[in-house]
């Protein structure tokens, strides 16, 4: 899954992409290099943001949605908790709803995506790090709470990934058990998507100084490993480096298996 941040304020790329032109051009150049899935956002939410209203949020991804929809060959999703903006998404060319707050922060996007027949990644958060959490367990639970939402709005299971919501809302260490134990989620009986592309957890690992386009080789070590531990999606900014990784991981331990992008 590539990135496209329509953002003046992501933590990596913020402000790069908010043109038309330039979002169309960096949108060719991640289906050019592989990706699979094209992941577009309009509120950043990384540590500290500031939240913006629907209205800005749809201001920023819709014309990119109306532009990206009918030229690319690969399905779009819209990276959002809001489900007016995922209903507009989805009007404007959209597939899939990829929900951070796991369609649990606003109670009619489940409804939005069945409507639609559309996808939805469901992310795990909190609105605060508690530290004393055993972090897969707390996942399960959450996770059993937004599978029942989505099963009353009448969304299949089939249409469900999960998504363990690395860096968002765990300590340091939680992140790091979060990938180690990708096969109890894995166990689940969904598809599991996994983000750690650029992120600051990475940075403590190898430089607290990195800046976070600098990150790319601790990216791919991080995608690689939860590729080996039951990822069947991986979420990036720098698409061909992951494509060529994780060919190598499925030729190594997926005999016949296509490749994760």
């Amino acid at each position: 899954m590539g990135i496209l941040n329509v953002t003046p304020d992501s933590f990596s790329d913020g402000g790069r992409f908010q043109d038309l032109d330039a979002a169309r051009a960096q949108a060719a150049t991640l289906v050019a290099e592989g990706a699979a899935l094209l992941d577009i956002g309009g509120e950043s939410t990384r540590p500290g943001h500031v939240p913006v209203s629907a209205e800005e949020e749809q201001a920023r991804v819709l014309p990119v949605i109306a532009a990206l929809a009918p030229a690319l060959p690969v399905p779009i999703s819209i990276d959002t908790y809001k489900a007016a903006t995922a209903e507009a998404a989805l009007k404007a060319g959209a597939r899939i709803v990829n929900d951070v707050w796991g369609l649990q922060r606003d109670p009619d996007i489940a409804a939005v995506a069945a409507a639609h027949g559309a996808p939805v990644i469901v992310m795990h958060n909190r609105e605060s790090v508690d530290a004393s959490l055993d972090i897969v367990d707390e996942m399960k639970w959450f996770f059993d709470r937004s599978l029942a939402i989505a099963a009353k709005a009448g969304i299949p299971a089939r249409d469900i990934v999960l998504d363990p919501g690395i860096g968002f809302g765990k300590s340091w260490e939680q992140h790091l058990d979060a990938v180690r134990r990708l096969p109890e989620l894995r166990a689940l009986g969904f598809p599991l998507l996994v983000g750690i592309s650029r992120k600051s957890l990475l940075g403590r690992i190898h430089n607290t100084g990195t800046a976070p386009a600098d990150r790319l080789f601790g990216s791919l070590a991080a995608h690689v490993v939860a590729a080996t531990l039951g990822a069947d999606i991986v979420r990036a900014h720098d698409v061909r480096p992951h494509v060529e990784a994780c060919q190598v991981v499925d030729a190594l331990l997926r005999r016949g298996a296509a490749g994760v992008a």
